[in-house]
């Protein structure tokens, strides 16, 4: 046995052979570059390679609109946790609890307050984590909830909606929603309050046909798929070829549904913009580049 053999060859197998974390990159879902995950968290979630918009946690959607990352959450009311006693190849009840531990969220919506470029502003945010952002009797309240918040700090209210629609395990107490959010909406007109909603992608179903669609200025990031139904049903249905873009955000600016198709890294400052022109307050100061 020589020193090379001995000793060089094991210390080089070693660095070789060295453990890399699971979590140290991962791939875009758009084009399936590779992308260091810090890199990401800086970037806000969008891929360095082509722009996609991945997507983001209620959290972090939180702590990039609100000035410092600093915001307040509010406890949402509590509701009959399993109505229609659901069971399907498992427990509502358990899915719930799953779903609560792994997001740490009570419901699929997150509510907080705090300055949006120094100005005030409710802030509610779907969780596509929570049971894929799905809108059940929990997400009704704290929307009602986000609005009577902004109503009693005479706040606008910004949106951010996620959602696969209606959650069946709730069946028509789920759909009942729908109502009961756009009374919400009524609160905040009545309170001549600014209701601004920014979609994500995606933003399907019930949530589309209810509160999304009620917004005083409808903003979207770029490439979301924003729908009641999906293109493959619509397809199947009138059974012809949809048109390039169908369904997504801006398809639907070119087609009115949308005002704004914004950059994330760019969303911040325009929701200050929208703020100060909806309460006709001073144009915001721009925060300092960290």
């Amino acid at each position: 046995m020589s020193w090379l053999t001995d000793y060089v060859r094991p210390k080089l197998r070693g660095l070789l052979q060295r453990e890399v974390p699971d979590n140290l990159w991962t791939n875009c879902d758009s084009c399936s570059q590779m992308a260091l995950v810090k890199d990401l968290e800086k970037a806000q979630k969008v891929c360095p390679h082509c722009g996609h918009h991945m997507r983001a946690t209620a959290r972090e959607r939180m702590a990039w609109t609100f000035d410092g990352g600093e915001y307040t959450c509010i406890d949402i009311p509590k509701v009959p946790v399993d109505p229609l006693n659901f069971r399907d190849s498992k427990r509502y009840t358990d899915r719930l609890k799953d779903a609560r531990n792994k997001s740490q969220l009570d419901e699929a919506l997150l509510v907080a307050h705090g300055k949006v470029q120094g100005q005030d502003a409710v802030v509610a945010v779907m969780a596509p984590e929570f049971l894929l952002g799905t809108m059940g009797a929990g997400l009704g309240e704290a929307f009602v909830a986000a609005c009577r918040l902004a109503v009693l700090q005479k706040a606008p209210l910004i949106v951010y909606t996620a959602s696969g629609g209606a959650r069946m395990q709730e069946g028509a107490v789920s759909l009942m929603q729908m109502p009961r959010t756009t009374i919400g909406v009524q609160m905040l007109r009545e309170a001549g309050l600014p209701y601004i909603v920014v979609f994500t992608n995606p933003t399907t179903g019930g949530v589309s046909a209810s509160f999304a669609m009620l917004g005083d200025v409808h903003v979207a990031e770029p490439n979301a798929l924003i729908a009641f139904a999906g293109p493959r049903v619509i397809q199947d249905t009138v059974r012809e070829k949809l048109p390039e873009g169908f369904q997504r955000s801006e398809y639907l600016r070119e087609h009115g549904m949308v005002d704004i198709v914004e950059k994330r890294s760019e969303l911040k400052a325009l929701l200050g913009r929208l703020i100060g022109m909806l309460t006709k307050q001073p144009a915001p100061v721009a925060e300092a580049a960290e």
